[in-house]
């Protein structure tokens, strides 16, 4: 099972995305387990994923966050900004796989 967590100001702004990348991952049978979370709950929860996503207008936020990850080996990232305002659940979805791909690889 994949685990994915999605990170923005207040965990409001992303719980449509998260919805979105559900039906995309359901439409392409892959067990998933996505969640959105404020900024403020990072910390308590970024260990339970196997990759962290930001929304865009916490951008300011990754060098700090990615550091206090790395410890455990969980990558961080922004999604992009088109894909997050498009809510293009397949694209973002893709970038999750993708992050916790290179990372088994490494």
């Amino acid at each position: 099972m994949y685990k994915i967590m999605l990170c923005c100001s207040a965990g409001m702004s992303t719980s449509l995305l998260v919805r979105k990348m559900l039906e995309e991952a359901d439409k392409r049978g892959l067990a998933v387990e996505i969640a959105a979370y404020s900024a403020t709950e990072f910390s308590d929860r970024f260990a339970d994923y196997q990759v962290v996503l930001l929304g865009p207008q916490i951008k300011y936020m990754l060098d700090n966050l990615a550091a206090t990850a790395a410890g455990q080996g969980i990558p961080v990232a922004v999604i992009n900004m088109m894909d997050y305002g498009m809510q293009r659940g397949d694209k973002v979805l893709d970038f999750a796989l993708q992050l916790i791909a290179d990372k088994g690889a490494a």
